[in-house]
């Protein structure tokens, strides 16, 4: 049938949005609505005339709500093929009902999976009849019409109104919708059941990496382009998570790009590895200026001298609310975008007199997780990168031992190192960057690069590399730049030959035992 009129209706929603105006517009068109649970109580307190799904079935809802729909009275109303005699005879026999729309949407599990709730009350909100209800409605589009979206009530009304009735065409259309919501509401929860018992950092490598990975993309958000101009570009919110960057919230400016989204990213990334007042300048994913300081306006202004010219057009992060005089502190550098886990009253006014400025609010990201990167035909996953090396767990190698002030140089600078691509070189001195050098393809080339930024300042600075150097070269350069204490993973078959340089230069090395590539 090309047009399937529509008698009786069969609503049961989780999101109410449009449900009253909905189920006015049916009722005033002639159709029987049937429905259930608050759904139906929210009908009736509007006037709407309404069956509960009891009356239909015989039978209450019972387990406190868990069955009210699962019934053949229902099921049958939706599964019966109208093109089949049979069928209808079958139906008639049994006192059975057709129905010629389902109008469902589910519990908002992963709304309650991103809220962190306790398991108990997230399982609580499994959705076990509106799926089979979605399902049977969706597979039968030939005899009925199926909506899971209330972006959908208007237009099936219209339609009702133009055709008198649902059209093949929109049924079939809607029937893709309804099984792609399914499939990505159970995604959702296998994703969640699989994160339920995923390992804690401290069991990193006692349990295998899952079978299978669970989850789509979706909330999809067109951005203007990709990373260039010619290439498509959108944003898709993971489900069963906030979204991304934990569901930052852009709080002025300009609509974020897609190279926006990623340089903010490593930005929050890498200025959350700090407890203290931090501020991170990024450009092109890589961290340009990094510092600490007594306070955030402090730390900027530190992160800034660190490199005055790659901060052009950079992303800034803080780790902490930022006041008023961070704000000010950043006026006369062209920014990008500040991202921060809050703002006061007075940081904002003062970012509003700059209208360019995109302000991003993000909470720091969460511990654990898996790092999936896709590659043609497939998908690389590990466990997301976690700095957790102490002082305690690290091997000086060198006769000179650090002293105090410059283990917090190299503590600072081994962080910001495992945030740099690779290969990746920092050099740093009271706990700020004063040269970075990254993404090269020799390790030389990176400590030439962070030494020539640095000039001066890198006389007597610490340098930290994100993995180990494999030949003694990049120390001697090192200590023609002047540089005074050395970390690095160590495990290079040169590792002698490395220590030697250092001695001979009357360096402190210190090895973590453990590397930060970043590709």
């Amino acid at each position: 049938m090309d047009t399937l009129p529509v008698r009786r209706a069969l609503i049961s929603v989780a999101e109410k949005a449009g449900l009253v105006e909905l189920g006015r517009a049916l009722a005033d068109r002639g159709v029987a609505i049937v429905s259930s649970g608050s759904t139906a109580r929210t009908l009736a307190e509007q006037g709407v005339p309404v069956t509960p799904v009891a009356e239909v079935t015989g039978f209450p809802e019972m387990l406190e709500g868990r069955v009210k729909t699962l019934h053949p009275r229902v099921h049958a109303g939706i599964l019966a093929d109208k093109r089949k005699p049979g069928h209808l005879e079958q139906l008639q026999e049994q006192g059975i009902e057709p129905f010629d729309l389902v109008v469902v949407n589910l519990y908002p599990f992963r709304e309650a999976a991103a809220s962190g709730a306790p398991p108990a009350e997230v399982i609580e909100q499994i959705d076990v009849g509106g799926p089979a209800m979605v399902r049977a409605a969706a597979k039968n589009f030939e005899s009925i019409g199926v909506a899971v979206s209330p972006d959908e009530y208007g237009t099936i009304v219209a339609e009702l109104d133009r055709e008198g009735g649902l059209t093949r065409a929109t049924r079939l259309r809607l029937a893709r919708a309804a099984f792609a919501h399914t499939a990505a509401y159970d995604r959702a929860i296998s994703a969640w059941f699989d994160r339920l018992e995923a390992p804690s950092p401290a069991e990193e490598g006692r349990t295998e990496l899952p079978e299978r990975l669970a989850g789509a993309l979706d909330g999809r958000t067109t951005l203007r382009y990709g990373e260039n101009p010619h290439q498509r570009g959108a944003l898709y919110r993971l489900e069963g998570h906030p979204g991304p960057l934990g569901g930052a919230e852009v709080l002025q400016g300009k609509e974020m790009s897609f190279n926006n989204w990623l340089d903010a990213d490593a930005a929050r990334g890498t200025v959350a590895l700090f407890e203290r007042p931090a501020c991170v300048i990024v450009k092109h994913s890589n961290p340009c200026g990094v510092a600490l300081g007594s306070t955030l306006a402090e730390a900027y202004q530190r992160a800034f001298e660190g490199d005055t010219v790659s901060a052009f057009g950079g992303i800034v992060a803080f780790n902490d609310e930022v006041d008023e005089e961070a704000a000010r502190a950043m006026a006369q550098v062209f920014t990008e975008i500040v991202v921060a886990p809050g703002y006061t009253e007075a940081a904002l006014a003062a970012f509003a007199e700059r209208s360019n400025l995109r302000v991003l609010r993000a909470a720091p990201p969460a511990g654990g997780g898996l790092e999936v990167r896709q590659v043609n035909g497939g998908a690389l996953v590990q466990d997301l990168d976690a700095v957790v090396e102490e002082r305690g767990d690290m091997k000086v190698v060198t006769t000179r031992q650090p002293a105090e002030d410059e283990w917090r140089d190299l503590l600072f600078a081994w962080r910001v190192a495992a945030r740099a691509k690779s290969n990746a070189i920092v050099l740093a001195r009271g706990e700020a960057t004063v040269g970075v050098g990254a993404g090269q393809m020799n390790r030389l080339y990176s400590v030439d690069i962070a030494a020539r930024h640095a000039g001066e300042r890198a006389r007597g600075a610490v340098l930290a590399s994100d993995a180990f150097f494999p030949f003694r070269d990049g120390l001697d350069r090192a200590a023609e730049a002047g540089v005074a204490a050395v970390i690095q993973p160590g495990g290079s078959v040169r590792d002698d030959d490395v220590v030697a340089a250092a001695e001979e230069h009357g360096m402190a090395m210190v090895f973590t035992g453990r590397r930060h590539f970043r590709h």
